[in-house]
């Protein structure tokens, strides 16, 4: 959220124009949350199965700055669902190309985004070959841990919503937890605006 009260980010299109106005260097991640299981008798139950979690869940994705403040929260999408295949439901690849002086750190996840979007989508360095140097590795690391720490707001965002325990296993229907999760990022986004 801007430092101007009065100013609102609603989509995704609004927090790319305000991070190249500002100059600010936004920070992108996905979380999952835990929801009932589909009935048996309904399609698409394999849908909400996280592969990384093996459970079912709905993955929601989070934009945050510096400071550690949600400047946008949604794209909330079946947990089967990639990372990258999710966020570029929302049109980034267009949102990069119409603002380029945007910069966004990533994790690993987004190595995709990274490909098409140089300089642009940022994701720590890949591994070097095993017969690199003992210097390049060191460097990598040491690349990969300043990455990480320039991460660390968005995970402090993740971990604010998730901090409100509705969020933590979702126990009611699976429909209203989108509405739910974004009136959650909004109270926890002014929270952190007003601190």
């Amino acid at each position: 959220m801007p430092d101007r009260p009065e100013v609102r980010l609603r989509t995704l299109a609004d927090v790319l124009a305000y991070a190249q106005a500002e100059g600010v260097v936004l920070r992108l991640d996905a979380t999952e949350v835990q929801v009932r299981r589909p009935a048996s008798h309904q399609g698409g139950r394999r849908a909400f199965v996280s592969g990384k979690k093996k459970q079912n869940t709905i993955k929601a994705t989070v934009i945050a700055d510096a400071k550690g403040r949600t400047l946008w929260a949604g794209n909330l999408r079946p947990g089967r669902m990639h990372d990258t295949t999710a966020i570029r439901g929302e049109g980034i690849d267009d949102l990069f190309r119409q603002f380029p002086k945007v910069q966004v750190l990533l994790d690993d996840g987004y190595l995709g985004l990274r490909r098409d979007h140089p300089g642009q989508a940022v994701t720590p360095p890949r591994k070097p070959n095993k017969i690199a140097a003992p210097e390049v590795h060191e460097a990598r690391e040491q690349a990969r841990h300043e990455h990480s720490s320039q991460r660390i707001p968005v995970e402090h965002a993740l971990a604010d919503h998730k901090r409100w325990k509705g969020l933590a296993r979702w126990t009611h229907r699976r429909d209203t937890l989108p509405a739910t999760y974004l009136a959650v990022a909004g109270l926890v986004s002014d929270r952190t605006a007003a601190a």
